[in-house]
């Protein structure tokens, strides 16, 4: 099945403790429905120094459940994601302005 979320989206938060945040998805797990996004779900590791990385309390994303996030469209409003097929391509598309969203 195709992501209806990818890799560089914008989106937004819709539920949980940083509702309303946005941000940019930087990696999805697919096979365990998660994406990490940038600023979101913050959690503090703490980790041990190295000869390259100083140690202690570092703030890093943890992933979130992909059915929490929603698409930003062109006005930057959330938005669900549709398919279309345009020629012999299979597009994804905003569900509120029906704009293609990857030409």
């Amino acid at each position: 099945m195709a992501a209806k979320l990818r890799k560089g989206d914008k989106v937004v938060v819709l539920a949980g403790k940083d509702k309303g945040k946005e941000g940019t998805i930087s990696s999805v797990d697919p096979k365990a429905g998660k994406a990490v996004v940038d600023g979101v779900n913050i959690a503090i590791r703490a980790t041990r120094q190295s000869q390259t990385s100083q140690g202690g309390r570092i703030p890093k994303a943890m992933p979130i459940q992909l059915s929490n996030l929603a698409l930003l469209d062109a006005n930057g409003k959330p938005t669900r994601v549709g398919f279309k097929t345009e020629g012999d391509k299979k597009v994804r598309f905003a569900k509120t302005t029906g704009d293609v969203i990857d030409a």
